[in-house]
């Protein structure tokens, strides 16, 4: 192919670019919205800790369920059509929170929330293999590193719409709210509940008019056609499922994967309630450390990318996961503003953890892969799991020795860091996580 030709196809591919990079923007903000959602609602449904953390359970369980169909439909009719329905079934969750509030019924916004992360399944799964085949194959790893860093951007909007749309900053305490009568009372959850209604009715419609821009504009041969180009060297999904249980490293890797993504949910999940429990924090105040939280996420992913072009990646994950104990347990022990500073600095050590254990899991897997990061995929179920622990044991103890679980975790994590491959990994990009 001359250099006319590649300059062609690199501005066909430009406008499909900019439409799919903006995906990894959308579904940062559908993460970590539920962060504000979990005190918001645990504030208007009246929850407790095990309940509000069911935010993150029903999220991840969308994920989880629909990994594998996400993947079926992207090799079966491509990448874009995995996409559009993707952006459908995200917009069809958000505009289900609004007669979930009308109802007042939290079972209605746990539905809505699976939808949209079922939606977000079919988006994660086909939109880092399609930015690959938007323009120059030479240029591929960059085009998907620029992609991945509208992710924080996305994740910090989420907190800043929470922050200022959604959390009213009234809170009442036990002796206030019996003070007022049934009716304030009622209007009070009310107002809370219908506070979600025009941020998410905004998201929808956006996320709506997306998909038909998708629809219409017209695509590389290569993003509509069958995804699965390399048939030929294919073997069954059950063929590789059973060479996979016969491969510790990488069955070590799913269980660390979703430990990690169980202390990550976990960790941004409570961070709100902690600062609540321990210092008596305002909502709107406490999600600031929300905010300081990603921001040191995204500092420590470009060092850590940086570090690792001198050091093996197995050790910066277990010396960043050894670190985090510490930093966990610290908050479980001490409590207080230290606690909470504490829980902010561990997402800094958390940022390269997902795409190291991917990275290591997946090392030397072959024709193994592609079955072996459905697995992966699969793993962020403990998303769902971690964070309901975490609020049992909130509500059978406090609020801070819910975060021992996050400390086993990360030792965990610690562990398979030990046993990681001591060959180099050359990492290309970042998951949203």
């Amino acid at each position: 192919m001359d250099n006319t030709q590649t300059t062609r196809r690199g501005a066909a591919a430009l406008w499909p670019l900019i439409l799919i990079t903006s995906l990894f923007f959308f579904w940062g903000i559908a993460n970590n919205l539920n962060d504000v959602l979990i005190p918001q609602f645990k504030k208007a449904f009246i929850l407790t800790d095990l309940q509000s953390g069911l935010v993150q359970s029903a999220f991840y369980m969308g994920y989880f369920l629909l990994a594998l169909p996400a993947a079926f439909v992207m090799r079966r009719f491509g990448y874009k059509a995995a996409v559009v329905l993707g952006l459908v079934l995200y917009a069809t969750g958000a505009f289900l929170f609004y007669p979930a509030a009308d109802n007042h019924q939290y079972g209605w916004f746990l539905g809505a929330l699976f939808v949209i992360a079922s939606g977000l399944a079919f988006l994660e799964t086909s939109a880092n293999p399609l930015i690959t085949v938007l323009g120059d194959p030479d240029k591929a790893a960059f085009r998907l590193n620029l992609a991945q860093s509208f992710n924080p951007l996305g994740a910090l909007s989420g907190i800043f719409i929470g922050q200022h749309f959604i959390l009213s900053g009234i809170e009442h305490d036990e002796v206030a709210l019996s003070a007022m009568s049934e009716a304030a009372r009622q209007a009070f959850y009310v107002s809370e509940v219908k506070a979600v209604q025009g941020p998410y009715l905004i998201i929808g419609c956006v996320v709506l008019l997306w998909a038909v821009l998708v629809l219409v504009s017209k695509f590389p041969v290569a993003a509509n056609v069958d995804a699965q180009n390399d048939s030929s060297d294919e073997i069954t999904f059950g063929q590789s499922v059973a060479r996979l249980f016969s491969k510790p490293h990488f069955l070590f890797g799913v269980v660390a994967q979703f430990f990690y993504v169980g202390a990550q949910v976990g960790i941004w999940s409570f961070t709100i309630r902690y600062a609540q429990v321990e210092l008596g924090m305002a909502e709107k105040e406490a999600a600031n450390y929300l905010y300081y939280a990603l921001i040191a996420f995204a500092i420590g992913r470009f060092a850590g990318t940086a570090l690792m072009t001198r050091v093996r990646p197995g050790l910066i994950l277990g010396v960043f996961a050894l670190i985090n104990v510490a930093l966990t347990l610290y908050a479980v022990l001490s409590g207080g503003i230290n606690g909470l500073y504490a829980l902010t600095a561990s997402s800094f050590f958390m940022s390269i953890m997902f795409p190291t254990i991917f990275a290591t899991s997946v090392q030397g897997l072959g024709n193994l892969t592609k079955t072996g990061s459905s697995l992966l995929v699969m793993s962020i179920v403990g998303g769902a799991a971690l964070p309901a622990v975490m609020g049992l044991i909130s509500d059978q103890s406090h609020m801070r020795a819910g975060f021992v679980v996050t400390t086993i975790c990360f030792a965990v994590i610690a562990l398979y860091a030990l046993r990681a491959p001591k060959a180099e990994i050359a990492l290309t990009g970042s998951h949203g996580h």
